[in-house]
């Protein structure tokens, strides 16, 4: 095999060293250890980071991407190896091959045959119009009616298998952590939930289509476990793209107010004023056009989605930073005006120092609510993006994508529901984990609320 490094696979390498060198700097500032083991005190603070923890690594391990190398016809001898050009990760060697099992069109969650009919030949060799069996679905069965007990007898041996994993990786962290203070107990629950519908998920894969099929008849439980890593990086990199901008901006203008003060609010009333979903639509579309004009640039059809998914990135974080510099001024203005600051003034310090000292660390928490909350925003604008045609490639699994396909699905007639429903599932379990997460971040981080919290 031959390993294939995308932009966004360095990328989000990048995020997860920078989460790890994160947690280890933490355990030298007492005063934010402190705060952030007020947020992971909780149950639900535990549960939360599970969640998003889980889909960090499903992400990572869909970004270890390779190609595998061709086999040489019997025969002939060739010294060159030659490559597939699809692009493969460990995801997906991981799942079975789920995305590889392909029937002819739509077909219902654990089916045996296909929705729609299609002209057939009996045992006769008379043309019948009937709904034809799948390929990959059913196949082991010799009686259909078997399906349901077969179906249960795997479940229990998928969940049996499930629990057998769970304990072999949740009991050495009992062993270290069980007399921890934290609520460890809380994530080792969601962790074998996790573990165990992981296994079930494999395991019946082989069988059935648990989430039925799409339009072009592939795996629509395939296509939304795919559409986690868009979503974890599309969330994460526009809002690292978009915190330099407005933070930089932010307390520029509140620091030095005047004239830097009257052009930051000059830029971001602009940009504010034009319709952020022409804008952005406008932007992609041009760097698609440099796409088609330039093939030479990407040696596979992934590269050219990968370079298109990482220019949808940096647009909506370029395009979203108004909101967070307005808040970081107006708290650097008030900032700026208390008397330790007006004292350091006074004592010469320079304004780095004073910046660096008294004002940033004072806005961190305006920041990390602001990230996390960003974070859910920007992945329900890739969904809308990708309704109206201007998101991530068709070729990238994205829950923006399936929702659009969903858009005709539901006006049929007995209606295919199974496609909005796995998109809506994986996104929602996302938001809500991230959503939640904010909030007890945003009570550990604010001033106002530890203020409040101290006075009751």
């Amino acid at each position: 095999m031959k390993p294939v490094i995308l932009w966004s696979d360095a990328l989000i390498y990048l995020l997860v060293i920078s989460l790890a060198f994160f947690f280890y700097r933490l355990r030298k500032d007492p005063q934010t250890r402190e705060r952030w083991a007020e947020v992971f005190s909780s149950r639900l603070g535990m549960v939360t980071f599970t969640v998003i923890a889980a889909y960090i690594m499903v992400a990572l391990l869909d970004s270890l991407h390779f190609r595998r190398a061709l086999e040489n016809p019997e025969g002939v001898a060739v010294e060159q190896v030659f490559y597939d050009n699809k692009v493969t990760s460990v995801f997906d060697l991981l799942t079975g091959g789920m995305g590889d099992r392909f029937e002819r069109t739509y077909s219902a969650p654990f089916a045996l045959i296909s929705f729609e009919k299609e002209n057939l030949k009996d045992a006769a060799g008379e043309d019948i119009r009937d709904y034809p069996p799948l390929r990959h679905a059913g196949q082991h069965l010799q009686d259909p009616s078997q399906r349901g007990a077969d179906i249960l007898s795997k479940t229990v041996t998928a969940l049996l298998w499930g629990l057998l994993l769970s304990a072999l990786l949740i009991g050495p962290q009992w062993l270290l952590l069980r007399r921890s203070t934290y609520p460890w107990y809380a994530s080792w629950l969601v962790q074998g939930s996790i573990i165990c519908g992981g296994v079930w998920v494999v395991s019946l894969s082989r069988y059935y289509h648990i989430l039925g099929t799409d339009l072009g008849g592939a795996d629509v439980l395939y296509q939304s476990l795919k559409g986690i890593r868009t979503g974890v990086l599309l969330g994460t990199l526009a809002t690292l793209i978009m915190l330099p901008i407005a933070v930089t901006l932010g307390v520029m203008a509140g620091y030095f107010k005047g004239w830097v003060d009257d052009v930051v609010q000059y830029l971001y009333t602009t940009l504010s004023s034009i319709p952020g979903i022409l804008l952005i639509a406008a932007s992609v579309l041009l760097f698609q056009v440099y796409i088609d004009l330039n093939p030479d640039f990407f040696a596979v059809g992934m590269e050219k989605a990968d370079a298109k998914f990482i220019a949808l990135c940096f647009i909506l974080g370029v395009t979203s930073w108004s909101s967070l510099c307005r808040l970081i001024r107006a708290e650097t203005l008030k900032i700026s005006q208390l008397g330790y600051v007006q004292a350091a003034h006074a004592f010469g310090v320079s304004h780095t120092r004073i910046l660096g000292r008294h004002v940033l660390p004072n806005v961190v928490h305006i920041i990390l609510i602001t990230f996390v909350l960003d974070f859910s925003a920007l992945v329900l604008a890739e969904a809308v993006l990708s309704y109206i045609g201007v998101g991530v490639d068709p070729s990238m699994g994205s829950w923006g994508n399936m929702i659009n396909g969903a858009r005709s699905e539901l006006s049929r007639e007995p209606t295919i529901w199974w496609t909005l429903t796995g998109a809506f599932f994986f996104m929602f379990a996302l938001v809500l984990a991230a959503n939640l997460f904010s909030d007890l971040v945003r009570d550990a981080f604010d001033p106002r609320t530890s203020l409040q919290r101290s006075e009751s």
